[in-house]
């Protein structure tokens, strides 16, 4: 099969400028920018075509119809509702052509199984979250596959958790819970500790540019390491790495008192999910298949 000439990245941040050096040797690139998010310049620079245009203006995004034979869908949601709406004005746009995109791969959230109690799941597992948040990536999930299957293309869900990755040779790049850490917020005793995942965002990039390829229509995958970590743990572990003092534990009751809703959310679902599909299905090998706060070399 030879490889597809077009590529469109959707959502311009971390996990994109770490997967498009390895997509530009493969595919024309595209990106979908903002210029005051993400200045043209820079994307030239990393070998993608910047494409003006704004999810939440959808008559900005004319030029996406046709353009690509695969679309990489990294952009999250709006703030608020339950329903994503800039996945929807996406596919419009996508679908304003009679040439679509044989491929696209979109970069969920494991926040989609609500809580688990503490149990090991996998892909299997009913999507029932509890938030807003990952009520509005169920809503894109669901958007996605229907459109999938009506035009014929192939979606591709990758279900991110939590995302963490040290400063690079430049000293950017860092992905880690340093404000919270520095702010001196609380995590919970021990007893009452949720289970918390993760993934390296190298590993989440690489695993992107992996689905482009591999991966069965419809598919979802579940791109976490193999760490087997409480929230607390994890908290305590960045503090050490970022020599900074270990959070402070308190009990359910007195966090709520102490976070924000948003901030206590995460604290409110506990999960531990197997990566099987990643491995054998999308063949992916992890560079870092536990937590790693080593810096990036």
């Amino acid at each position: 099969m030879p490889l597809v000439q077009k590529l469109l990245i959707v959502g311009g941040g971390d996990v994109a400028r770490r997967a498009v050096t390895w997509l530009a040797q493969r595919f024309r690139v595209f990106a979908l920018v903002r210029p005051e998010k993400a200045p043209a310049e820079d994307w030239r620079r990393l070998g993608a075509h910047p494409v003006t245009g704004d999810l939440d203006q959808p008559q900005s995004l004319a030029r996406l119809a046709g353009l690509a034979d695969r679309v990489l869908h990294l952009a999250p949601p709006q703030a608020e509702g339950v329903r994503d709406e800039r996945t929807r004005h996406l596919l419009a746009a996508l679908s304003r052509s009679g040439s679509l995109p044989r491929r696209l791969v979109y970069v969920s959230t494991t926040g989609v199984y609500g809580d688990c109690g503490g149990a090991l799941i996998d892909e299997t597992q009913p999507r029932r979250p509890h938030s807003a948040r990952a009520r509005r990536r169920l809503d894109a999930e669901n958007c996605l596959r229907r459109w999938g299957r009506t035009h014929q293309v192939s979606i591709v869900l990758l279900r991110a958790p939590g995302i963490y990755a040290t400063k690079d040779g430049q000293g950017e790049g860092e992905r880690l819970p340093r404000a919270r850490l520095e702010a001196g917020l609380p995590a919970l005793f021990a007893a009452e500790d949720v289970y918390s995942n993760h993934i390296h965002a190298d590993d989440l990039a690489r695993a992107c540019c992996r689905a482009l390829f591999w991966g069965g229509a419809g598919r979802s995958f579940n791109v976490v390491d193999t760490s087997d970590l409480r929230m607390g743990d994890y908290f305590d572990a960045v503090a050490d790495y970022l020599r900074l003092p270990r959070p402070p534990r308190c009990s359910r009751a007195d966090l709520q008192q102490r976070l924000s809703p948003t901030q206590s959310s995460f604290m409110q679902e506990s999960r531990r999910i197997r990566n099987v599909r990643l491995t054998c299905e999308l063949r992916l090998r992890l560079l870092y298949p536990r937590i790693d706060l080593n810096p990036v070399s």
